[in-house]
């Protein structure tokens, strides 16, 4: 039976999100699961005229890759890889997994052999966001995997998804072109700001804005949305931090994380599950352990973690940062091959405090914008 929200979000993303031109060449990007969606989206995409390409990939493959591939084939780039990222307008991402496990084996090395490779076409990638040349946006097709992760049925974590994506479904652009207009107020009080610090369990960390642009997130790269965030100045961080969330990677589930940062850089990184992977990765470049975001989750529909950081990193009532690379639109400089973002709660106690003054307090924002 035809789900209707499968169209709605299709026309969202399309019209919305990701906008179309006449002319467009965009590419669609996911797993031959998440068909339904994918089919609508390319229709959305010739209705508004555009020229829309299906990158569509099998389950499976990639722990193929990891499993059989020699280090050359591992850092080879096919050149269509390239051509999309250096000259097409909009991309499509879609998240869509039969096995959230599959590549908890894979040699993290080789992984991140393979994610080195790829550096060059996602600093291209970032850049032309950032300069408005491309357009994208990432969402997600509820898989039995994904329900299961989330420890829902299908039918719960399809409400889940499609209410976290679309709280209005009569009116879903004009529900988020409202969200954008509350969260730019306080974007537009931060402008200026200098330093930020946050507290909370075994939490007491600064870090320097200053020069920094917070960026309103309002369904447009991720849908669902609900975040306002930044990049901090790359050596500015220090003090300790730890994620009360399990950090997820490419199907490494890490635990109780606790970081330590001086002058930017994770000194010392421990985890209560794969500290050894944790630190792996970190250790995947120069820029690895230097912080690329720092962001306040606001989607207040969001409640409950379920292991799928589209959504956890939009909590209401959290904070998160990535260490990795850094958001250009941001300002940000850090150049890296990762990005992981990692979530702490605040909603049981916690405090973030800008130039000195209290502006969240407990999951809530305690000033009027």
């Amino acid at each position: 039976m035809r789900d209707p929200r499968i169209e709605k979000l299709a026309e969202m993303l399309v019209k919305y999100s990701a906008p179309i031109k006449p002319g467009d060449k965009a590419v669609i990007q996911g797993s031959s699961v998440a068909a339904p969606l994918i089919r609508e989206i390319y229709k959305q995409i010739l209705l508004a005229g555009g020229h829309p390409m299906i990158m569509a990939s099998i389950p499976g493959v990639e722990e193929i890759m990891y499993k059989y591939a020699n280090d050359d084939q591992l850092q080879f780039i096919h050149e269509g890889h390239r051509i999309i990222f250096d000259s097409y307008q909009a991309r499509y991402a879609i998240i869509c997994d039969v096995n959230t496990k599959e590549l908890t084996n894979a040699d993290p090395a080789r992984m991140s052999l393979a994610r080195k490779s790829r550096m060059e076409i996602f600093k291209r990638f970032l850049e032309r966001i950032a300069s408005k040349e491309m357009v994208w946006t990432g969402t997600l097709f509820p898989t039995q995997a994904h329900a299961q992760q989330a420890e829902m049925s299908l039918s719960d974590y399809e409400d889940f998804v499609y209410n976290a994506c679309m709280p209005d479904l009569n009116d879903p652009i004009g529900y988020w072109k409202r969200i954008s207009a509350e969260q730019q107020k306080i974007c537009d009080w931060l402008k200026g700001k200098k330093k930020v610090h946050v507290t909370g369990p075994e939490t007491d960390i600064t870090l320097s804005i200053a020069g920094r642009e917070f960026i309103n997130c309002d369904c447009r790269e991720n849908v669902p949305d609900g975040e306002i965030f930044t990049s901090p100045i790359e050596d500015s961080a220090n003090g300790h931090v730890y994620f009360s969330y399990p950090a997820i990677n490419d199907g490494h589930e890490v635990t109780g994380i606790r970081l330590m940062l001086e002058n930017g850089k994770v000194v010392k990184a421990t985890a209560e599950k794969n500290e050894e992977y944790l630190n792996k990765i970190l250790d995947t470049d120069e820029g690895s352990r230097f912080l690329g975001e720092f962001a306040i989750g606001t989607n207040k529909g969001i409640t409950k973690f379920t292991g799928e950081i589209l959504f956890d990193e939009k909590i209401g009532g959290s904070f998160h940062m990535a260490v990795g690379a850094s958001l250009p639109e941001a300002g940000g400089k850090n150049v890296s091959s990762i990005h992981w973002d990692m979530v702490c709660d605040l909603r049981g106690g916690g405090e973030i405090s800008v130039d000195d003054q209290v502006i969240y307090r407990d999951g809530k924002f305690v000033i009027k914008f």
